[in-house]
C-alpha cells in the first residue's frame, strides 16, 4: 500500500497584493512555525488574504489539506464577512479550517461571556439588546458599580467601553482602544456613542460585564492547542487601567508557569468541555490555537483565588508563546490524518 502523501497546510493571514507576490515564510512574522510545520514533514505555505483576490486564495486552499487562520473581525477597515462565507464553503468541501467560522461566532464573540455566565469563571453579564434597553436597564446596574459594556465582535480594545456613575448624575465612559481618554456625558450621549453597535452589520446588540475590580491586578491569558493549555501571557497593566491609560507588554510563558497552574487545572480538568456543551460546539470542532483572558476575581469563601473569563480570542491569536508552536503542528497533523480516516 501507498504511503498517504506528506500534508499541505497554509497559513492565511491578510496583506495587499505587494505582500501575497512577495511572500517568504522564512520573513514572516510566523517563520518559527512554518519551519517546525517542515521539520514534521508538513510542506506550509503562505496565503496571504485581500478581498481583492479571494477567489485566487479560494483556488490556492483546495490544494491543500489544513489552513490555519489570522484574521481579526475588522482588518484595516474591512470586515471579514467573505473570508467567512470562503472557509464555510472550504469547510464543508472537506478542507480543515482552523478556526472555521462556525467555532469562530460560537466562541470568538463577546456573546460567549453571557452563554458562559453561570459556568466557573463566569460573572454578572447581561445581553442588551436596544438601544431602549439599554436605557432602561443600564442605570439600574450601575450604582452597584461600573459596568463594561463590549461591542459583539471586535478586538485591541474596539467597542469595549467602561461607564460609570459620576455624582453630579453624569456618566464616565472610556474607550478600551488604546489611547482612549475618559470623557463625561449624560445617558442621551451614551446611546448616541454606543449607536452604531446596535446596527445589524455590528450584531445589534452589546453585553455588558459587571466592572472587576481587580483588573489593576493585571490579566492572564491562556493559550491552548484544542483542549490542552500550551502557554500563558501575563500582561501588568492592560486597558482601562485607572491609573495607566497606555497598555503595558505582555509577557509569555511555558504552560508550566507557577502562578498559573490553579487556573490551568480548571481549564484542563473540566471547563473546556463545559464551554462545548454550553455552546453546542463539538470537541473535534475547537480551534487549534486559541486563548482565554482572565482577570483576577473576589476570592471565594474558601479563600481560593477566582478568576473571571472577559473574552475568548479565535480569529487572530498572534503573536503567542513559543511553547505554542510544537503541540500546534502535532494537533494539525493528528486532526489532517483523523479527517482523512473519515473520508476513507
Amino acid at each position: 500500500m501507498n504511503a498517504a502523501p506528506a500534508p499541505r497546510v497554509a497559513l492565511l493571514y491578510p496583506g495587499d497584493r505587494a505582500a501575497r507576490d512577495r511572500a517568504d515564510p522564512a520573513a514572516s512574522r510566523f517563520a518559527a512555525l512554518f519551519e517546525a510545520f517542515a521539520l514534521a514533514g508538513v510542506a506550509a505555505e503562505p496565503a496571504v488574504w485581500h478581498d481583492d483576490f479571494a477567489d485566487e486564495v479560494a483556488a490556492q486552499l483546495r490544494r491543500v489539506q489544513a489552513v490555519l487562520v489570522w484574521c481579526n473581525p475588522i482588518e484595516d477597515g474591512r470586515r471579514r464577512d467573505r473570508l467567512d462565507a470562503m472557509l464555510g464553503d472550504l469547510a464543508r468541501e472537506g478542507l480543515l479550517v482552523s478556526a472555521d467560522p462556525d467555532a469562530v461566532l460560537r466562541l470568538g464573540t463577546k456573546d460567549v461571556l453571557f452563554d458562559t455566565r453561570e459556568l466557573p469563571f463566569g460573572s454578572d453579564v447581561q445581553r442588551i439588546d436596544s438601544l431602549a434597553q439599554l436605557a432602561a436597564g443600564l442605570p439600574l446596574r450601575l450604582p452597584q458599580g461600573p459596568r463594561v459594556l463590549k461591542q459583539h465582535r471586535g478586538h485591541s480594545g474596539i467597542g469595549v467601553w467602561r461607564v460609570a456613575q459620576d455624582g453630579d448624575g453624569l456618566l464616565t465612559v472610556q474607550h478600551a482602544r488604546r489611547g482612549g481618554r475618559p470623557q463625561h456625558v449624560d445617558l442621551a450621549g451614551l446611546q448616541a456613542m454606543l449607536a452604531p453597535y446596535f446596527e445589524p452589520d455590528a450584531g445589534g446588540h452589546m453585553i455588558d460585564q459587571a466592572w472587576q475590580p481587580r483588573l489593576p491586578e493585571g490579566m492572564l491569558r491562556a493559550y491552548l492547542v484544542e483542549d490542552r493549555v500550551a502557554g500563558f501571557g501575563v500582561q501588568d497593566v492592560v486597558a482601562l487601567h485607572p491609573d495607566q491609560p497606555l497598555p503595558g507588554p505582555r509577557l509569555y510563558h511555558g504552560p508550566e508557569l507557577a502562578q498559573c497552574q490553579p487556573l490551568r487545572r480548571q481549564l484542563e480538568s473540566g471547563w473546556v468541555e463545559q464551554l462545548c456543551g454550553r455552546v453546542g460546539l463539538a470537541r473535534d470542532r475547537l480551534p487549534l490555537l486559541w486563548d482565554c483572558d482572565f482577570i483576577r476575581g473576589e476570592p471565594r469563601a474558601d479563600g481560593a483565588e477566582r478568576f473571571v473569563l472577559c473574552e475568548i480570542n479565535v480569529s487572530s491569536v498572534s503573536p503567542f508563546p513559543p511553547s505554542c508552536i510544537a503541540p500546534l503542528v502535532a494537533a494539525t497533523v493528528r486532526r489532517i490524518a483523523a479527517d482523512r480516516h473519515r473520508r476513507h
